[in-house]
């Protein structure tokens, strides 16, 4: 099929307007139809419903929608990996990272990835998961490491996980709390700062609490700023909840101390790498993944393997 075609084809689908759709491939609304009727005649179906001005797709035309971006953006991957090949460059990539590994696994990469492959440029977006999200399926970034319990289902998603980060609630030194064994509500009694929590989390926490059914436990501070919750901690009475490896600097140097909170739930970030499915990475994401793997393996330990539930037939 041609490539330019399947073009017109997915501008169509974005625009459901054909004048609109010409404009954007900067052809004439005639030859703009040409194009597409020219598409439903090789394929031997109309692709696209035209009723009182509305411009839909025909369940034939979703089929080949979904399977033309995939194959054009593998078209465009070839023609980029073509064009590196023959310069003998890496190439440039973008990613993204949620606040914890961007604080715990980035710097080290970095760091890596310039020491051995100083030609590849690097831009590097940090946010939430939602906000990556929207950024890898937009095609904006290659791929992004963020925590993955809270990511939708969806079979467009390739998610490898890279283990956990365990973590707790910790206080400054000199802490009322610091050296003692408080129970949960009381250490919430003095305000818990945090990245936002999975609701599994929340309800867990509403559960150890006593809360009434349907209503979670207010954090003091919310933000996706690992810094700015550092330093509330490190300044005022707010407890952090946060993961070990985000405070081993404080805690090593003893400016901040783990509260051993009788009646905490685990805590754990669990990271992972996501990307589109059937989508090839650059030479440059491949190399970078790779490295996000080596040091992950350093920081992170694997999630516990799922017990195997046997079943008899009676």
């Amino acid at each position: 099929m041609d490539l330019r075609r399947l073009q017109h084809l997915i501008e169509l689908a974005d625009e459901r307007h054909f004048a609109r759709a010409a404009q954007r491939v900067n052809l004439s609304q005639p030859a703009f139809s040409r194009s597409i009727q020219a598409l439903e005649s090789q394929t031997g179906m109309p692709l696209f419903e035209r009723e009182a001005g509305a411009i839909r797709p025909t369940p034939a035309g979703e089929f080949l929608i979904e399977r033309a971006r995939r194959l054009l953006f593998e078209a465009r991957c070839v023609q980029r990996d073509v064009e590196l090949f023959r310069e003998s460059r890496l190439g440039d990539t973008a990613i993204g990272m949620g606040p914890l590994p961007a604080l715990t696994l980035l710097p080290d990469v970095v760091t890596l990835l310039r020491q051995r492959y100083p030609e590849v440029g690097l831009r590097v977006e940090v946010s939430n998961w939602r906000s990556l999200l929207e950024q890898l399926r937009a095609e904006e970034i290659e791929f992004f490491v963020a925590d993955i319990r809270e990511l939708p289902i969806d079979a467009a998603l390739e998610i490898r996980s890279l283990g956990r980060q365990h973590g707790g609630f910790y206080v400054r030194a000199g802490h009322p709390l610091a050296g003692k064994a408080p129970v949960l509500s009381e250490a919430w009694s003095f305000g818990v700062a945090s990245v936002r929590l999975p609701e599994a989390i929340k309800s867990r926490l509403a559960a150890l609490m006593g809360l009434p059914s349907g209503e979670t436990p207010a954090l003091a501070l919310q933000c996706d700023d690992i810094a700015l919750l550092r330093s509330t901690m490190l300044e005022t009475d707010t407890v952090l909840a946060l993961t070990n490896e985000a405070l081993r600097a404080e805690l090593e140097s003893g400016a901040a101390v783990a509260l051993k909170v009788i009646d905490l739930p685990p805590i754990f970030a669990e990271m992972g790498v996501v990307r589109l499915r059937n989508r090839t990475p650059s030479p440059a994401a491949q190399k970078l993944a790779a490295l996000i793997e080596e040091r992950a393996a350093r920081v992170n330990t694997p999630p516990p393997k799922k017990k195997r539930v046997s079943s008899s037939r009676s």
